[in-house]
């Protein structure tokens, strides 16, 4: 058995997935102590409560401490059953971290499998579904593992009630990837969107974008979803490269003018343009896992998060891997081999 302390690195919900999906992977049980230690409400949220049934599900696996609220965590994996699966998070908890959480899992699994989530689809501090669709995805797909995504209704915070599904098409053995290079930006495209909410909360958001990033209005686009979606609104800047696709996203919030919300974007976008890197800083610690069970792979990205640096750590409490670390300047070089 694996034992954890949830308090270690960021201090929050990164240790929990990724010590989730190592345990399916390996058939190791493990003991998470102090989940979530360093956040304001420690402890098992709604959608890390989902996050720990899915893993349950899907292993078949002997599971106690799965209640809201629990600091602590047993989890023992029998065998991953593929299947048609479907989990709701019931609150606006992000459903992207659930599957997140379940995906790697599935990538060398014995047959198809269909994951369904409900919740939220676009969160803060959590991926948004077109970073799955636009980014994630592909990136998988060159390591053998087909996928297909499907958003049936987006899932804003507060509100939640989101729903996306997604196909998984194993492969027998995952192939190394490497993404060292991003190759010369072919297009730039600016999409706001907004559900339930005045549509100038768009227009601000990409005005306020575009004076900071430099980038033509030609390159954005207004959204208005049904708006029994909302209320709630996105900001997603797409930077689409000879090698990779990266998206940036920014979401409204209460007291949080839509001028700030587009002004942040554009600053994000502008540091992951100038470093030259190919993988953004929210990409480069889900990039490490299927490196690592891949047992090969490499990719150059702008500074390490400390959500990256957590990922590292967590690994190797499983994985008899080598995670080699360069500094280039202001990136990085990420170098995973068998240990």
């Amino acid at each position: 058995m694996i034992e954890l302390d949830g308090s270690e690195g960021e201090g929050g919900g990164q240790i929990l997935r990724t010590a989730l999906t190592l345990a399916l992977m390996t058939g190791r049980a493990i003991r998470l102590r102090r989940i979530r230690a360093r956040r304001s409400r420690p402890g098992l949220l709604r959608q890390h409560l989902t996050a720990v049934r899915a893993a349950t599900a899907l292993g078949q696996a002997i599971v106690q401490g799965d209640t809201v609220g629990s600091l602590d965590l047993f989890f023992d994996p029998k065998r991953i059953v593929p299947d048609h699966y479907k989990f709701s998070v019931g609150t606006a908890g992000s459903a992207m971290l659930v599957l997140q959480t379940v995906l790697p899992a599935l990538f060398t699994a014995s047959g198809t499998a269909e994951i369904e989530v409900e919740g939220g689809t676009h969160n803060p501090a959590s991926p948004p579904f077109d970073f799955l669709e636009h980014v994630y995805i592909p990136l998988m797909a060159k390591m053998g593992p087909r996928m297909t995504a499907t958003l049936d209704r987006a899932g804003f915070y507060p509100a939640g009630g989101g729903r996306v599904r997604v196909k998984v098409e194993p492969v027998q053995t995952l192939a190394a990837l490497h993404v060292e290079e991003r190759g010369q930006i072919v297009r730039r495209r600016l999409v706001s969107r907004v559900a339930g909410l005045p549509s100038h909360i768009a227009e601000r958001q990409i005005a306020a974008f575009l004076e900071t990033s430099g980038w033509p209005p030609e390159s954005a686009e207004r959204e208005v979803l049904d708006p029994t979606w909302g209320p709630g609104n996105v900001l997603l800047a797409f930077v689409e490269s000879e090698g990779i696709t990266e998206v940036v996203s920014g979401f409204g919030e209460k007291g949080v003018r839509a001028e700030i919300v587009g002004k942040n974007v554009a600053e994000e976008v502008g540091r992951y343009i100038a470093h030259g890197a190919p993988v953004g800083e929210h990409l480069a610690d889900q990039l490490l896992l299927p490196m690592a069970l891949a047992g090969e792979g490499s990719f150059v990205s702008g500074p390490l998060t400390l959500h990256t640096e957590t990922q590292i750590a967590t690994i190797k409490r499983f994985l008899p891997v080598e995670i080699d670390l360069k500094p280039e300047g202001e990136r990085m070089r990420v170098t995973v081999r068998r240990a």
